[in-house]
C-alpha cells in the first residue's frame, strides 16, 4: 500500500490558521510554528491550500502567480523554512496546485485580453466567438459551477470560458504551450 493510501491528512487554510505577526491573517510562520501540533494529533501529512498571489476572488484559488508566495502571507523563505520544519517533524507537505484555471489578473490572462482574437496568447486559454447574430449570445449552455453562465464576454466580443467564478478563467490544455509554460 502507498503512504497515501491510509496516511492522516491535515487540511490548512493558511489565512485562517495560525497568525503569527498579529494582523489578523494567517500566515506561513504561524503554520510553521504550530507543525508540531499537527504532528501531535496523529497527522502524517498536512496539506495546505493555495498560498500564492491572488486577488481572492475564491479565496486563493484564483491563482495570479504559481511561482510566488502571496505578500500578506510570508516570503519565498518562509515557504521554505515550512518545508524545512515539516519534514524535520516526519511530515509530509502537500501544496494545493489549481491547474485548471488561473487568475484573470495572471499575466498569461492580461497578454491574451491585451493581443485579441486568433492571437497565440489567446490559445493559451478557452476563448470563443459568441453564438447568435452578433455573437451576443454564450458559445455553450454550460453553466459555472458557481452558478450562472460558464461564459464571459470581454470587450472586443469573444467569450472566455470559466468552469468557476469568471475571475478564474480555464486554461487550454489542449494546447501545448500551456503545458510548456506551466
Amino acid at each position: 500500500m502507498s503512504w497515501w493510501q491510509d496516511m492522516v491528512c491535515y487540511e490548512v487554510y493558511p489565512r485562517a490558521f495560525a497568525d503569527s505577526d498579529g494582523d489578523g491573517i494567517g500566515d506561513l510562520p504561524g503554520l510553521t510554528a504550530r507543525l508540531e501540533h499537527i504532528r501531535d494529533l496523529g497527522a502524517d501529512a498536512v496539506w495546505c491550500t493555495p498560498f500564492y498571489p491572488s486577488p481572492l476572488a475564491d479565496g486563493g484559488y484564483d491563482i495570479a502567480d504559481y511561482t510566488g508566495v502571496a505578500a500578506d502571507l510570508g516570503t519565498d523563505d518562509d515557504a521554505t523554512q515550512l518545508t524545512v520544519r515539516a519534514h524535520e517533524l516526519g511530515l509530509r507537505l502537500i501544496i494545493d496546485l489549481v491547474p485548471n484555471h488561473t487568475s484573470d489578473q495572471h499575466p498569461w490572462f492580461q497578454e491574451a485580453l491585451a493581443t485579441g482574437p486568433g492571437s497565440a496568447e489567446r490559445e493559451m486559454y478557452l476563448f470563443r466567438p459568441g453564438r447568435g447574430a452578433d455573437g451576443e449570445l454564450p458559445p455553450s449552455d454550460w453553466q459555472s459551477a458557481f452558478g450562472g453562465p460558464a461564459w464571459t464576454r470581454v470587450a472586443d466580443g469573444e467569450w472566455y470560458c470559466h468552469l468557476h467564478a469568471a475571475e478564474q478563467p480555464d486554461l487550454n490544455w489542449r494546447n501545448p504551450k500551456v503545458h510548456a509554460r506551466s
